[in-house]
């Protein structure tokens, strides 16, 4: 993990943990313009998010979203790309829901391939959120799941990924309720117990004793339609008055409304199962959420029902129907990302397809067939100039004869590696067969290429434990003329190699002993 993903994670945690401002001044820090890593733009965009500002953190998703392509960070790109779509989604914003879920699709495609722990948990963690949002539950466990377990023992953030989990499962069996499944729902929100005992078991860190009440809330809340109604509605009532003390919004305690009147119900305490659901209701906020409305109205309407209200039954049958074509929609949703990711999968098939058939499988760098594609693409912009080299091993024959083919293809490797260090990320260097490469230099000329070439004679010959060198023809033109360039730098580089190889030389000049 790199000194940068570091304080980038060091950041994250103090923006969710009421310190906005400073984590962002201090990300702003890494920041000019539109340029900076894209772990330091996430805590910009998180901080802002959290500041109240949720319009300027859609920009500094987009800059996120350039800086992770920039810097070849799969983790961080589906970080971006997740968190900007579910966002734009609570803005009512962006491409709408199908957009959301291409880009939540895409993301969860490209974090698959991130090695950075840091980039890699939040690009996770970014994925599931964008699925729960959707409410498209089946999505989310796993990527909590791949959080938690790429998480140091000692991090808080474990707890979270549990908690989180519990509350996946807590909202899943609301919904589950509402529909009508009841056993289902049931073993949902035995699953959130487990998860939520786990977190309060693992809270490490100095904001521990939150994680664990926020924890402990969600056991009791996943109690209360089960084993132990009476000590769940004891529970919730007690850590419900904890969080609200530290101060955590009426819209983050919501989902435990209605299983404190479940729990206070099954107790045999109606009257305060009642007087719960009412204040519940009278607080809800715009922003609670459609899942969360709709089971605060459910509980109030079956206590109504219960009093012997007539005006109950019309409540809940209409509150039903609702629910039915929401679960029915939400199923259409699943299918749509499943089609998405089949898509998606064929695509990247296809791409990597598309690759492996243009690098050399030995060294990784490009092959015959993609030099000689490269060459053609070239000569469609004929009056563009361009240097070419041809570059043969010397001594290659004696590593195989005395150290082994192994050896050899050791060797190759390792001389790749050497040639491409010197080059720029617009030239192309080519394995043509056996031990000769060949090398593209668009906008260079013979003056210079030599310069580049000495330096990979050099930086070959500093190979430790490999006697191999190399001998470097090179050759100027204009593009329409890129095949007789080519001959007349094979034509150099056997001019090199007839002086004794471990050199460079131009087809025109004598050649540049390096």
């Amino acid at each position: 993990m790199s000194d940068i993903a570091r304080q980038a994670a060091r950041l994250l945690e103090q923006a969710q943990s009421g310190q906005a401002a400073a984590a962002l001044a201090e990300a702003e820090t890494y920041l000019t313009g539109g340029d900076g890593p894209a772990g330091m733009h996430f805590v910009r965009a998180l901080a802002l998010i959290n500041l109240g500002d949720p319009h300027g953190a859609v920009p500094a998703l987009d800059l996120m979203a350039e800086a992770a392509v920039r810097e070849n960070s799969p983790g961080w790109l589906a970080c971006a790309l997740a968190t900007r779509a579910s966002h734009q989604l609570r803005l009512g914003e962006g491409e709408g829901e199908t957009g959301v879920l291409q880009d939540l699709v895409t993301a969860e495609t490209a974090v698959t391939g991130e090695t950075d722990p840091v980039a890699a948990v939040n690009g996770r963690v970014a994925v599931a959120i964008g699925y729960f949002e959707l409410r498209l539950y089946e999505l989310v466990g796993a990527h909590y799941d791949a959080a938690y377990a790429m998480s140091p023992a000692d991090n808080g953030n474990r707890a979270m990924w549990l908690y989180n989990q519990a509350e996946l499962h807590l909202f899943w069996a609301l919904e589950l309720y509402q529909v009508g499944q009841v056993a289902e729902a049931e073993s949902h929100t035995a699953e959130a117990e487990r998860y939520a005992l786990r977190a309060a078991a693992e809270a490490r860190g100095q904001d521990a004793e939150a994680w664990r009440e926020t924890a402990l809330l969600a056991a009791a809340c996943a109690r209360a339609d089960r084993h132990d109604p009476a000590g769940a509605a004891v529970d919730i009532e007690r850590y419900l008055r904890i969080l609200e003390a530290r101060g955590m919004s009426t819209t983050a305690l919501a989902y435990s409304r209605p299983f404190h009147a479940v729990a206070l119900r099954r107790s045999g305490r109606p009257d305060e199962a009642y007087a719960v659901i009412e204040h519940a209701v009278a607080t809800l906020t715009p922003d609670a959420g459609w899942l969360i409305t709709a089971a605060t109205h459910r509980t109030r309407a079956l206590l109504l029902a219960a009093r012997g209200s007539a005006e109950a039954g019309a409540t809940m049958a209409y509150g039903d129907t609702l629910a039915a074509a929401m679960w029915r929609h939400r199923l259409r949703m699943l299918q749509s990302v499943e089609a998405m990711k089949s898509l998606e999968l064929l695509r990247t098939q296809h791409e990597q397809a598309a690759r492996a058939a243009a690098l050399d499988a030995l060294t990784g760098i490009a092959n015959r067939g993609a030099f000689d594609r490269a060459v053609r693409q070239a000569q469609l912009r004929p009056a563009d100039k361009l240097t070419v080299m041809v570059v043969d091993t010397d001594k290659f024959k004696q590593i195989n004869d005395t150290a082994g083919h192994a050896a050899g293809d050791a060797a190759l490797r390792a001389i790749a590696d050497a040639l491409g260090a010197q080059l720029r990320e617009e030239d192309l260097l080519a394995r043509l067969g056996g031990d000769e490469f060949a090398v593209l230099l668009p906008g260079v000329g013979p003056a210079d290429a030599l310069r580049v070439a000495a330096r990979m004679v050099a930086a070959v010959r500093a190979i430790p434990d490999c006697p191999a060198t190399v001998s470097i023809g090179v050759a100027g033109a204009y593009a329409a003329d890129l095949p007789e360039a080519l001959r007349l730098a094979d034509e150099a580089m056997y001019r090199v190699k007839r002086r004794g190889g471990d050199g460079a030389g131009e087809w025109a000049e004598a050649a540049y002993a390096a």
